[in-house]
């Protein structure tokens, strides 16, 4: 079976190092919620706002290895009064599980949607 799980987390000023590490620590805790093996992933797309121009987030991640991982990068829409400073993932991989997937919001992006993020939402998806 083939699911996608999601996250975000916000970039509090546009810093290569500091949006290379955040999204590590967004990607790393996918897949450990997930219980997500790189062997497993199909390709991973993040999204940046468009504030956001001193590094690419997949960058960060493939200094992590990852080297047969598709990853992607794309500015995110500029839609009018969206909150700035936030980096989206978007992890498709194959399971045998039949658990839901587990959205990870880091930091002040868990308010970007609080129906998915905090201790209600990590309940719901145990």
């Amino acid at each position: 079976m083939i699911r996608a799980v999601r996250g975000a987390v916000g970039i509090e000023r546009n810093d290569a190092e500091l949006i290379h590490s955040e999204s590590r620590r967004l990607f790393r805790e996918i897949l450990k919620r997930n219980q997500i093996e790189e062997g497993r992933i199909v390709s991973v797309l993040f999204s940046v706002t468009k504030d956001l121009t001193k590094a690419n987030p997949a960058t960060g991640v493939r200094l992590e290895g990852f080297a047969d991982t598709p990853l992607f990068c794309v500015q995110e829409a500029d839609i009018e009064g969206a909150e700035p400073g936030i980096v989206r993932i978007l992890v498709t991989y194959g399971t045998d599980s039949d658990a839901p997937a587990a959205p990870v919001y880091l930091g002040r992006a868990a308010e970007l949607r609080p129906d998915l993020s905090g201790p209600q939402a990590e309940e719901a998806h145990r």
